[in-house]
Order: C-alpha cells, then sequence, then structure tokens
C-alpha cells in the first residue's frame, strides 16, 4: 500500500479532542472483523472523546455514537489526522 500523506497514524495516537478518517483496518483474523464490525470502516471520520484514567480503553465517537477500546486494538486501525 502507498501512502501519500505524511500525516497517517493509527487511532491510539490521536489526542483526546483529535479527529482521523480511518484508512485501514490492519489484519485478517477476528479482531480486525470485529473493529469493522463496529463501525471502523475506511472513509469514516472518528474523535477521540476519551480514555480511562490509566489511558486503556480509548472511547471514540464514531458514526454518531461512542466506542470503547483497547489501545492495543486501536493500534490496528491506520487513520489520516483531520
Amino acid at each position: 500500500m502507498t501512502r501519500s500523506n505524511s500525516a497517517t497514524n493509527c487511532l491510539a495516537d490521536l489526542a483526546v479532542g483529535g479527529r482521523g478518517r480511518v484508512l485501514n483496518v490492519v489484519g485478517c483474523d477476528e479482531i480486525s472483523l470485529r473493529l469493522l464490525e463496529m463501525g471502523l470502516t475506511p472513509g469514516v471520520d472518528v474523535e477521540l472523546l476519551g480514555t480511562a484514567p490509566l489511558g486503556d480503553p480509548l472511547e471514540f465517537d464514531v458514526r454518531g455514537y461512542h466506542l470503547s477500546v483497547r489501545k492495543s486494538e486501536a493500534q490496528r486501525v491506520e487513520i489520516q489526522s483531520l
């Protein structure tokens, strides 16, 4: 996969209040499939709303609902910062 934008990060790299657009979910296992089923599909805009007190899990606004995922799962989602 060729990337032309240097602002490509993973979902776990967002700061609270930061926004991004999903580019890809890495992997082809059950966790990757579950992330896609929860709405983290390419082209979707996400915003990091907050984190738990110890920094994990992370809470996102995805398609108008709140989604909490572990940081290790968020590291599988490649995004373009907005």
